[in-house]
């Protein structure tokens, strides 16, 4: 789909023709059409022809079993924020949609549905499950896209890519190849983490650990004086115990090292071997040896060539025979126990005993360590590579103190399994020959045929081919114009809890697929949105929230800027529906203020006028709008999302809307020329500022800037240029008009006036720069003119000049000074209070120093209250 790249005014329309504004925005009749509309015009697209330097971002891939969550809408509407702005700047910007197919979540999710026909995947058969995979795929997955777009994501749609698609599955057998055969994936027996519900293998990022009240048990091996204590959490794996091990330095031992104790339970005796490994200050300072089924323990089985028993099989059933075989992991554990304790055996048993213990990620079943013969990455050269680039500046990380954390990781990379033992995801390309051949097949190889040749089982981690994301989705292992075009990519905008599942697997395989080149030139983290306690979202705390609710409720620009004001570079989100509320209630603000500016005619039309036709207001407002302008590109260019939405924020409602617009009523109602020349003032700040607005709230700026100008489309206007001109005069004149208005406002509230109430009042402005604004300064402040039988009862200096107040018939002052009175009583009851405990000794030296310093600052408070009130009071008119 060509991109539209005209912006030139509609045909039937132009800034004066065009439809009037309702007078309220109402986003659900705004939102669906409009985003049609911009995918229909292919705004989005990317031309790899294109001469334009490019942007490209791709999307970190959702889950396909997934729907939007606000993790999910968080992250995205910060890439569409920079990829909307990029696009304004004039790149040609690639955000590369797609998903993932989530080996375990997805198959999990069908085989749940088998299990309601009554049936398992092993019914089926592999080739009948995988077709079913795939036919779930087509009905069910994916909802996650039209929820996207609900979000107003500029993804270029024509390019969705999914990681099991033709093009991806050969660049995942395609690396697979090479690294096989540059001996960088390897199959070996060690021990991995196994989950015995999904019934496959997990990577160690993929274990979530967490504390669980468990039992330590201590129990006796050996007899007579050859006996040695030793304590676990596991008394089952004690079956398959083959050591019992000792420091070799450790004295209470050394008489025991190379002698063989009785193993109980078993017919079998064991040895005791002398390892560096064991501390001797910790519990007794041996300990049991069960290679098979720990990590730890398989290092020192390694380095003593200790055998090793499986005692556990893969759903964590005993299989040694004897009177526990057949019995769950669980049962096994507690029935052992039993068993060493009626021999005596049992030292000492502490419960509950808390300690951390590993669950799958997916499903929260307690792993299990497990002997197991997998596929490995080797990851030493790759994870150095990943490490150097950053190192040396190729990719710079952001926030930068999140550096030190992907050096810890990368720097300490362990050897990386990529088997996993499910049906769903890419098959291992190797065949295994009738006498333990092993050949590696490539995309465009015929595999191995005859009597005995079978492929590999297994499939590999997710996380496998999610790692050639950034290439891959580009055509690779072709050399695609889309990749020369579009590689390496600009940034990853990605949660700081992927650094280990997927960052550092794309560095490592950016780099070795690329020549060296990395697949990003920034790595920009953000952190993980909580609820408005700071809690972590969580189904069973209560808190999660369905971000469609809030998009339902107040429009999905109000949450994309609730999100975009909390983004503080690798921190974590609060976020609560009243946030959402109130963005909601700016949405409503820029479009009240726009319909006012266009009723008041408001204009694009033409050069701006002269400087010296302007102002001071106009002047002030223009100086200000450029200074926005560098303040807003500043912001971008450092990830600065929070601080950006906040000066957006704050200058459009602030400033524009409370301040420039209130201040030129007066010009507007009066008309003329200067009339003229601030609607073209105020034409221009509106278009500036609604496109400045745009990449994170695009459907209501959308609306109102093609409204105002006429044009076809925002998102294909150009970004504003801060054009240099400052008027730091204008600026410090308005600035003494905003402190009149200010203080005056103050007092008025102090002395209970409505804001619409108006009150005769005398403003002294003469020889002061404020003296053309005073039409400008009654009408902000609803003051009239002073009238016959004038009377100042208040007087305030403020900004060199002074505004005079007659408040008689105004206010009941009998009344007013009868409610000071009794506010100014009680806060110096308050005084009186804070002071006696401080002046109290005997109290001083018993209360904590925090509650010390809450009296001290009720102390603070109350004098600050009485000087307050009792300004009132002498501000009052005498009866």
């Amino acid at each position: 789909m060509a991109v539209v790249t005209d912006n030139t005014q509609r045909p039937d329309s132009g800034p004066n023709s065009a439809p009037e504004l309702p007078t309220q925005y109402a986003p659900a009749e705004v939102e669906g059409p409009l985003y049609e509309r911009w995918v229909e015009r292919g705004y989005f697209e990317a031309d790899a022809k294109s001469e334009k330097p490019a942007y490209t971002i791709v999307i970190p891939p959702p889950n396909v079993t997934g729907s939007l969550h606000l993790g999910h809408a968080f992250e995205h509407t910060l890439i569409d924020a920079l990829t909307r702005r990029k696009r304004m700047q004039g790149y040609e910007t690639l955000w590369q949609p797609g998903m993932d197919h989530a080996g375990i979540a997805t198959q999990n999710v069908v085989e749940r549905e088998l299990a309601k026909e009554g049936k398992s995947r092993h019914d089926l058969g592999r080739e009948a499950f995988v077709e079913r995979v795939w036919e779930w795929k087509a009905e069910s997955g994916g909802q996650i896209a039209g929820q996207m777009q609900r979000l107003g994501e500029g993804l270029a749609w024509s390019r969705d890519r999914f990681t099991m698609d033709e093009g991806l599955s050969k660049a995942v057998q395609t690396i697979f190849k090479k690294l096989y055969d540059d001996e960088l994936i390897y199959r070996a027996e060690r021990i991995i983490n196994w989950c015995p519900r999904c019934l496959t293998a997990i990577s160690d990022i993929e274990v979530d650990y967490q504390d669980d009240d468990g039992e330590l048990v201590s129990m006796k091996y050996g007899e007579g004086e050859e006996t040695i204590v030793v304590a676990t959490t596991r008394a089952e794996t004690m079956l398959g115990d083959t050591a019992v091990a000792v420091h070799p330095n450790d004295e209470r031992y050394a008489r025991l090292i190379g002698k063989q104790i009785k193993l109980p339970l078993t017919d079998r005796s064991i040895p005791v071997v002398a390892d560096t490994h064991v501390d001797p200050e910790f519990g007794t300072g041996a300990v049991k040896v069960t290679p098979a089924h720990d990590p730890n323990d398989f290092a020192i089985g390694q380095r003593h060539d200790l055998e090793s028993i499986e005692v556990l099989d893969e759903r964590g059933i005993i299989t040694v025979h004897g009177p526990f075989l057949g019995l769950d992991r669980f049962e096994a554990r507690s029935a052992i126990v039993a068993a060493l304790r009626a021999e005596g055996r049992i030292v000492a048993e502490k419960r509950p005993y808390v300690h951390s213990v590993g669950h799958c990620s997916r499903c929260k079943t307690t792993l299990e360590p497990r002997l197991s013969m997998q596929w490995w990455v080797k990851v030493e050269t790759l994870a150095k590579a990943a490490g150097d680039a950053v190192r040396d500046g190729r990719v710079n990380i952001h926030p930068a103190d999140m550096s030190q954390r992907y050096f810890d990781w990368v720097d300490n990379l362990n050897d990386w399994c990529i088997s996993r033992q499910l049906w769903w995801g890419h098959r291992i390309p190797v065949w295994h020959g009738p006498n333990g051949e092993l050949v590696c097949v490539g995309p465009d190889e015929e595999p191995p045929t005859g009597e005995g040749w079978t492929q590999d089982t297994d499939v590999l981690d997710t996380w496998f081919s999610s790692g050639l994301w950034p290439f891959s989705t580009l055509g690779w292992p072709e050399q695609t114009p889309d990749l020369e075009k579009f590689y390496p990519n600009s940034v990853l905008v990605t949660g700081y809890d992927l650094m280990f599942f997927w960052v550092a697997r794309m560095m490592m395989f950016g780099l070795y697929a690329m020549d060296g080149q990395p697949p990003f030139h920034t790595i920009a983290f953000h952190g993980m949105v909580r609820d408005e306690f700071g809690k972590k979202m969580s189904k069973s705390f209560g808190n999660t929230v369905n971000p469609l609710d809030w998009m339902d409720k107040y429009g999905s620009d109000a949450l994309r800027f609730t999100l975009a004001k909390g983004a503080n570079p690798g921190v974590d989100v609060p976020i609560g529906e009243d946030w959402v509320q109130a963005s909601r209630n700016f949405a409503n603000k820029i479009w009240n203020a726009t319909r006012f500016a266009m009723m008041n005619g408001a204009t694009v039309e033409g050069p701006l006028p002269a400087v010296s036709e302007m102002s001071a207001t106009d002047r002030w407002i223009l100086s200000r709008l450029n200074k926005v302008v560098a303040e807003a590109d500043a912001h971008y260019d450092d990830y600065q999302f929070a601080k950006l939405a906040d000066a957006l924020y704050h200058f459009a409602w602030d400033e524009v809307f409370d301040w420039y617009v209130e201040l030129s009523k007066t010009t507007f109602f009066e008309g003329g020329e200067q009339a003229k020349v601030s609607a073209r003032v105020l034409g221009e700040v509106l278009d500036v500022t609604l496109r400045l607005l745009h990449p994170i709230v695009p459907f209501v700026t959308d609306t109102l800037w093609t409204t105002l100008t006429g044009r076809e489309s925002v998102v294909i206007a150009e970004w504003p240029k801060d054009s240099g001109f400052r008027d730091d005069a204008a600026e410090k004149e308005i600035e003494l008009v905003q402190q009149v208005v200010t203080e005056v406002r103050r007092f008025r509230s102090d002395q209970g006036l409505q804001p619409g109430q108006r009150v005769p009042a005398r403003l002294e402005l003469d020889g002061t720069v404020l003296a053309p604004h005073d039409a400008a300064i009654r009408q902000v402040l609803r003051l009239q003119p002073e009238g016959e039988g004038f009377a100042a009862t208040a007087s305030l200096p403020v900004a060199g000049a002074t505004v005079s107040l007659d408040l008689s018939g105004t206010i009941d002052v009998a009344a007013e000074r009868k409610r000071l009175a009794k506010d100014l009583a009680a806060a110096e009851k308050e005084k009186a209070q804070a002071e006696g405990k401080l002046g109290n000794e005997a109290f001083l030296a018993k209360a904590p120093d925090n509650v010390v310093d809450k009296i001290r600052t009720r102390l603070a408070k109350a004098e600050g209250d009485i000087a307050r009130i009792q300004a009132q009071l002498d501000n009052l008119p005498a009866q």
